[in-house]
């Protein structure tokens, strides 16, 4: 018999109607983009495995929202949110800037595939043919385009919401707002 705390965990996977392993494997690419870019950047190797679990973390968040129904851009929100609010507090026990880790993991989110519809689309553009045939491509590529913009807006409020909330606080005080 399964304990009960597991039962409601269960109930609420099934009712995404997600598994584990879904949720595993995009925890775990998220987790190697992060800290990937982290490397990149040139970090400090104590900011890398941060960086890789916020955005795992924050990635998953948006994925598991975008799976109950919620829309992409809340969502998206809401994953750096926690990213940026996340990392404020690592930030102190890391004893690294947030920015060192905040960015390597908001790239997780970064709308690659809109971005790149919106410029294949701008490409269509030249094709008179193809544009003839497809009356309302123009009123896809703005679609992608807008949607883009706006995913790149909730990325960039997202980590900056951290920094503007906990900038005058000091952990002992954000640790007493958290509970931790």
């Amino acid at each position: 018999m399964d304990k009960p705390d597991t039962v409601g965990v269960k109930l609420f996977l099934d009712k995404m109607n997600m598994d584990w392993l879904f949720i595993l494997k995009d925890v775990s690419i998220a987790f190697v983009i992060g800290s990937g870019w982290a490397y990149f950047f040139g970090s400090d190797k104590r900011a890398i495995p941060v960086a890789g679990i916020l955005g795992g973390i924050g990635h998953c968040i948006s994925s598991v929202l975008c799976q109950l129904g919620v829309s992409l851009i809340f969502s998206t929100l809401t994953g750096c949110l926690f990213i940026g609010i996340a990392g404020i507090y690592a930030a102190h026990i890391v004893h690294t800037p947030p920015v060192v880790f905040t960015m390597p993991a908001c790239i997780t989110m970064i709308p690659g595939r809109y971005a790149y519809r919106t410029l294949l689309g701008c490409i269509k553009l030249t094709d008179a043919d193809y544009m003839a045939s497809h009356p309302l491509a123009l009123n896809e590529i703005a679609h992608n385009f807008i949607l883009t913009v706006t995913l790149l807006f909730t990325l960039a409020i997202g980590v900056s919401v951290g920094v503007l909330l906990f900038r005058s606080k000091s952990t002992k005080d954000i640790k007493k707002l958290f509970k931790f």
